[in-house]
């Protein structure tokens, strides 16, 4: 009798053992041999369900982002203003394992998004609406008064991103001089000082 074989999920497994090697090793790291040993299968197994490495890196980023805004859209469901912004910007901050796991995979590709026009254009698509969401989430604290700034907001919204990109990427280089608890500290007291 044939083996049956659930697709949807041997894809899954493939994309995460994709991300476990290139969050332990890195993205050069993240051979088709590297990740079908990860997996547990062969390269022919790869082949049947990718074209080609770009593909699979390129979906499990993808998959990546999926599972960050499904949780996002968890944590803010009832918030609004300030409050949901507070939500989104520490869930993008690397302050436990699993947010370690997806800021290291995020930044593993961002060299290689700079070589790579199919992975940047991923990268400022998912960047675009984080943007987005910020922007929107200022405008509805501008609105509901929680606001005491007059800045601008799409500056605000590129300043409050760059500080997390600076802080994360400063806590994964950094983390004999810098702790999850300073990052949540500096992220906190710059959102109180608007």
């Amino acid at each position: 009798m044939p083996k049956i074989v659930d697709h949807d999920e041997r894809r899954r497994e493939v994309l995460s053992a994709a991300r476990r090697v290139i969050v332990r090793d890195g993205i050069d790291a993240a051979t088709t041999r590297a990740i079908a040993k990860e997996a547990g299968c062969s390269n022919g197994v790869l082949t049947h369900y990718f074209a080609d490495k770009d593909e699979i890196l390129l979906s499990a980023l993808r998959q990546s982002h999926q599972r960050i805004r499904a949780r996002l859209t968890r944590k803010a469901e009832g918030v609004t203003g300030l409050a949901a912004l507070r939500e989104v910007l520490l869930d993008n901050l690397p302050l436990d394992g699993e947010r370690t796991r997806e800021t290291r995979l995020e930044v593993s590709f961002w060299s290689r998004s700079l070589a790579s026009e199919r992975l940047a254009e991923v990268q400022r698509a998912e960047a675009g609406e984080l943007r987005a969401a910020v922007r929107g989430l200022l405008a509805r604290a501008r609105a509901d008064g929680e606001l005491r700034t007059d800045e601008n907001l799409d500056d605000l919204a590129e300043r409050l991103l760059a500080l997390v990109d600076g802080l994360s990427l400063h806590l994964l280089l950094y983390p004999d001089r810098l702790r999850r608890a300073d990052v949540e500290r500096i992220m906190l007291a710059t959102l109180d000082g608007l």
